[in-house]
Protein backbone atom coordinates (compact mmCIF):
# COMPACT_ATOMS: atom_id res chain seq x y z
CA UNK A 1 0.00 0.00 0.00
CA UNK A 2 1.11 3.55 -0.74
CA UNK A 3 2.33 5.65 2.16
CA UNK A 4 2.09 9.42 2.14
CA UNK A 5 4.22 12.00 3.88
CA UNK A 6 4.05 12.50 7.61
CA UNK A 7 1.68 15.10 9.00
CA UNK A 8 2.59 17.05 12.12
CA UNK A 9 -0.22 18.39 14.31
CA UNK A 10 -0.41 22.10 14.93
CA UNK A 11 -0.15 23.97 18.22
CA UNK A 12 -2.10 22.46 21.07
CA UNK A 13 -2.04 18.92 19.67
CA UNK A 14 0.13 16.03 20.74
CA UNK A 15 3.47 16.64 19.05
CA UNK A 16 4.24 13.32 17.47
CA UNK A 17 4.50 12.35 13.79
CA UNK A 18 1.39 10.77 12.27
CA UNK A 19 1.79 8.56 9.20
CA UNK A 20 -1.21 8.17 6.92
CA UNK A 21 -1.76 4.96 4.95
CA UNK A 22 -3.61 5.05 1.64
CA UNK A 23 -6.40 2.48 1.38
CA UNK A 24 -7.78 3.68 -1.96
CA UNK A 25 -11.17 5.16 -2.94
CA UNK A 26 -13.89 3.68 -0.75
CA UNK A 27 -17.37 4.48 0.51
CA UNK A 28 -15.89 5.57 3.81
CA UNK A 29 -17.16 8.27 6.15
CA UNK A 30 -17.28 8.35 9.93
CA UNK A 31 -19.93 8.00 11.06
CA UNK A 32 -22.52 6.76 8.57
CA UNK A 33 -26.06 7.41 9.80
CA UNK A 34 -28.60 4.60 10.09
CA UNK A 35 -31.74 5.86 8.35
CA UNK A 36 -34.95 3.90 7.84
CA UNK A 37 -36.70 5.05 4.66
CA UNK A 38 -40.47 4.59 4.68
CA UNK A 39 -42.52 4.47 1.45
CA UNK A 40 -45.74 3.07 0.00
CA UNK A 41 -45.87 1.05 -3.21
CA UNK A 42 -48.51 1.59 -5.92
CA UNK A 43 -51.00 -0.59 -4.04
CA UNK A 44 -50.46 1.25 -0.75
CA UNK A 45 -48.35 -1.47 0.89
CA UNK A 46 -45.87 0.02 3.40
CA UNK A 47 -42.17 -0.68 3.00
CA UNK A 48 -39.05 0.25 4.96
CA UNK A 49 -35.40 0.22 3.90
CA UNK A 50 -32.22 0.81 5.88
CA UNK A 51 -29.92 3.40 4.28
CA UNK A 52 -26.50 4.63 5.34
CA UNK A 53 -25.82 6.75 2.25
CA UNK A 54 -27.62 9.88 3.39
CA UNK A 55 -27.61 13.11 5.35
CA UNK A 56 -28.72 16.73 5.59
CA UNK A 57 -27.91 18.62 2.37
CA UNK A 58 -29.61 22.02 2.72
CA UNK A 59 -30.66 24.48 5.42
CA UNK A 60 -33.08 26.54 3.31
CA UNK A 61 -35.20 24.75 2.46
CA UNK A 62 -34.41 22.12 5.07
CA UNK A 63 -33.57 19.07 2.99
CA UNK A 64 -32.08 15.62 3.27
CA UNK A 65 -30.48 13.42 0.60
CA UNK A 66 -30.55 9.63 0.40
CA UNK A 67 -28.98 7.38 -2.23
CA UNK A 68 -30.81 4.24 -3.39
CA UNK A 69 -30.00 1.60 -5.99
CA UNK A 70 -32.50 1.03 -8.80
CA UNK A 71 -32.98 -2.63 -7.84
CA UNK A 72 -34.60 -1.65 -4.54
CA UNK A 73 -38.34 -1.64 -3.97
CA UNK A 74 -37.80 1.70 -2.27
CA UNK A 75 -36.46 3.13 -5.54
CA UNK A 76 -39.67 2.20 -7.34
CA UNK A 77 -41.77 3.62 -4.52
CA UNK A 78 -39.84 6.89 -4.44
CA UNK A 79 -40.20 7.38 -8.18
CA UNK A 80 -43.94 6.61 -8.02
CA UNK A 81 -44.94 8.43 -4.81
CA UNK A 82 -42.30 11.20 -4.64
CA UNK A 83 -42.72 11.30 -0.86
CA UNK A 84 -41.01 9.44 1.96
CA UNK A 85 -40.16 9.41 5.64
CA UNK A 86 -36.95 8.86 7.54
CA UNK A 87 -37.23 7.16 10.93
CA UNK A 88 -34.28 7.19 13.33
CA UNK A 89 -33.97 3.84 15.14
CA UNK A 90 -32.67 3.56 18.74
CA UNK A 91 -30.13 0.88 19.69
CA UNK A 92 -32.93 -1.26 21.14
CA UNK A 93 -34.04 -1.94 17.56
CA UNK A 94 -30.66 -2.58 15.92
CA UNK A 95 -31.72 -6.06 14.77
CA UNK A 96 -34.90 -4.79 13.15
CA UNK A 97 -33.03 -1.90 11.51
CA UNK A 98 -30.46 -4.31 10.11
CA UNK A 99 -33.24 -6.59 8.86
CA UNK A 100 -34.75 -3.69 6.93
CA UNK A 101 -31.48 -3.53 4.98
CA UNK A 102 -30.86 -7.22 4.25
CA UNK A 103 -34.22 -8.35 2.83
CA UNK A 104 -36.11 -7.08 -0.19
CA UNK A 105 -39.45 -5.35 -0.10
CA UNK A 106 -40.23 -6.95 -3.47
CA UNK A 107 -41.14 -10.22 -1.79
CA UNK A 108 -41.24 -9.48 1.97
CA UNK A 109 -43.59 -7.57 4.24
CA UNK A 110 -40.90 -6.15 6.49
CA UNK A 111 -43.30 -4.58 8.97
CA UNK A 112 -45.13 -7.88 9.46
CA UNK A 113 -41.84 -9.76 9.82
CA UNK A 114 -40.45 -7.39 12.49
CA UNK A 115 -43.72 -6.72 14.27
CA UNK A 116 -43.12 -2.98 13.99
CA UNK A 117 -45.94 -0.55 13.27
CA UNK A 118 -46.32 1.35 9.98
CA UNK A 119 -47.93 4.72 10.74
CA UNK A 120 -49.12 6.99 7.94
CA UNK A 121 -47.38 10.36 8.08
CA UNK A 122 -49.45 13.52 8.46
CA UNK A 123 -47.76 15.67 5.81
CA UNK A 124 -46.78 13.11 3.18
CA UNK A 125 -48.12 9.90 1.68
CA UNK A 126 -45.60 7.60 3.32
CA UNK A 127 -45.36 5.41 6.43
CA UNK A 128 -42.97 5.76 9.33
CA UNK A 129 -41.95 3.32 12.05
CA UNK A 130 -44.18 3.99 15.03
CA UNK A 131 -41.72 2.59 17.56
CA UNK A 132 -38.83 4.85 16.46
CA UNK A 133 -38.56 8.18 18.32
CA UNK A 134 -37.66 10.63 15.53
CA UNK A 135 -39.31 10.94 12.12
CA UNK A 136 -38.68 13.27 9.16
CA UNK A 137 -41.52 13.71 6.66
CA UNK A 138 -40.14 14.54 3.22
CA UNK A 139 -41.31 15.50 -0.27
CA UNK A 140 -39.05 14.89 -3.24
CA UNK A 141 -37.36 17.99 -4.65
CA UNK A 142 -35.06 16.44 -7.23
CA UNK A 143 -33.04 13.37 -8.16
CA UNK A 144 -29.41 13.05 -9.20
CA UNK A 145 -27.99 10.03 -11.04
CA UNK A 146 -24.67 8.98 -9.48
CA UNK A 147 -23.21 5.74 -10.78
CA UNK A 148 -25.09 2.73 -9.42
CA UNK A 149 -27.11 4.93 -7.06
CA UNK A 150 -29.76 7.58 -7.54
CA UNK A 151 -29.72 10.38 -5.01
CA UNK A 152 -33.17 11.50 -3.88
CA UNK A 153 -33.25 14.97 -2.34
CA UNK A 154 -36.29 15.61 -0.21
CA UNK A 155 -37.55 18.75 1.46
CA UNK A 156 -38.22 18.16 5.16
CA UNK A 157 -41.81 19.27 5.70
CA UNK A 158 -42.02 18.23 9.33
CA UNK A 159 -40.05 16.51 12.08
CA UNK A 160 -41.89 14.50 14.72
CA UNK A 161 -40.27 13.59 18.04
CA UNK A 162 -41.61 11.36 20.80
CA UNK A 163 -42.33 13.26 24.02
CA UNK A 164 -40.23 10.65 25.86
CA UNK A 165 -37.00 11.82 24.18
CA UNK A 166 -37.50 15.58 24.56
CA UNK A 167 -35.28 17.18 27.18
CA UNK A 168 -36.15 19.85 29.77
CA UNK A 169 -35.11 22.53 27.27
CA UNK A 170 -37.82 21.38 24.84
CA UNK A 171 -35.29 19.99 22.35
CA UNK A 172 -34.72 16.37 21.29
CA UNK A 173 -32.16 14.73 23.58
CA UNK A 174 -29.76 12.50 21.63
CA UNK A 175 -28.90 10.69 24.84
CA UNK A 176 -32.54 9.64 25.14
CA UNK A 177 -32.95 8.96 21.43
CA UNK A 178 -29.99 6.54 21.61
CA UNK A 179 -29.33 6.43 17.89
CA UNK A 180 -26.38 4.52 16.48
CA UNK A 181 -24.00 4.67 13.52
CA UNK A 182 -22.73 2.29 10.84
CA UNK A 183 -19.09 1.47 10.05
CA UNK A 184 -19.00 0.52 6.36
CA UNK A 185 -15.45 -0.83 6.55
CA UNK A 186 -16.06 -3.35 9.33
CA UNK A 187 -19.81 -3.64 8.70
CA UNK A 188 -20.62 -3.02 12.35
CA UNK A 189 -22.93 -0.72 14.29
CA UNK A 190 -21.68 1.63 17.00
CA UNK A 191 -23.38 3.58 19.75
CA UNK A 192 -22.40 7.04 20.98
CA UNK A 193 -20.45 7.64 24.19
CA UNK A 194 -21.92 11.04 25.05
CA UNK A 195 -21.17 14.75 24.74
CA UNK A 196 -17.49 15.58 24.13
CA UNK A 197 -17.76 19.35 23.59
CA UNK A 198 -20.19 22.19 22.95
CA UNK A 199 -20.48 23.11 19.25
CA UNK A 200 -19.70 26.69 18.24
CA UNK A 201 -18.05 27.08 21.64
CA UNK A 202 -15.15 24.64 21.97
CA UNK A 203 -13.36 26.21 19.00
CA UNK A 204 -13.30 29.60 20.69
CA UNK A 205 -10.44 28.34 22.87
CA UNK A 206 -8.30 28.10 19.72
CA UNK A 207 -9.18 31.69 18.71
CA UNK A 208 -7.74 33.15 21.90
Amino acid sequence: MTRVKKVYPGPGANRYPMTKRSIGPRTLLYPHPVLIIGTYDVSGRPNAMAAAWGGICSSRPPAVAISVQKARQTYENLVEQREFTISIPPVDYVREADYFGIVSGHDTDKFAATGLTPVKADRVNAPYVGEFPVVLECRLLQTVEIGVHTQFIGEILDVKVDESVIGPDGKPDIGKIRSFAYDSMRQEYYGFAGVVAKAFSAGKEVKR
